[in-house]
């Protein structure tokens, strides 16, 4: 399947959807498309793709560590923390909560099948400018925008001591 139909807002699945069992998610390698039903920054448009990545990955949207969970979490203007030994960060149990409910509420996710997902990854970035998508994007203007408020929020949470 051509990755360009991740442009086409059909058909989009809600995290409920993606998480019930067995999951909609096909086991083989793809793209995953992401669109939010409201922003999580003014400047940003609902409901236009956003985020690419490529799949087959598990889709839970409570995964610590995601990339697309750090740039939702930081324009949301959710406090970064440093956890356990001090190089894991995280929302916290309360920051984590909410953006997990915020993401239940918005976000939408579309995959495509492709034999070789990263370079349709690498194109649907280079070709739409992603603004969520920060590797292979620094032409984009909200490119220099989003890296900095995570560079901001790594910095106050190493400012602050590392929470259990």
């Amino acid at each position: 399947m051509d990755a360009a139909m991740l442009i086409r807002p059909d058909p989009l699945w809600s995290a409920s959807e993606v998480l019930a069992r067995p999951s909609p998610i096909p086991s083989a390698p793809g793209v995953h498309g992401w669109r939010f039903n409201a922003s999580p920054l003014s400047d940003l448009p609902a409901g236009q793709l956003l985020y690419v990545s490529i799949a087959p990955r598990y889709m839970a949207t409570r995964e610590a560590g995601s990339l697309l969970r750090l740039a939702l979490g930081c324009l949301l203007g959710l406090e970064l923390r440093r956890v356990r030994s001090g190089r894991r960060m995280t929302f916290g149990k309360a920051g984590e909560a909410a953006l997990g409910q915020w993401m239940a509420e918005n976000a939408r996710v579309r995959w495509v099948e492709h034999p070789e997902p990263w370079t349709a990854e690498a194109d649907l970035i280079v070709r739409h400018g992603l603004p969520l998508n920060l590797d292979q994007n620094k032409r984009n203007a909200f490119h220099s925008r989003l890296k900095e408020r995570r560079t901001q929020a790594r910095q106050r949470a190493r400012e602050r001591p590392v929470t259990s």
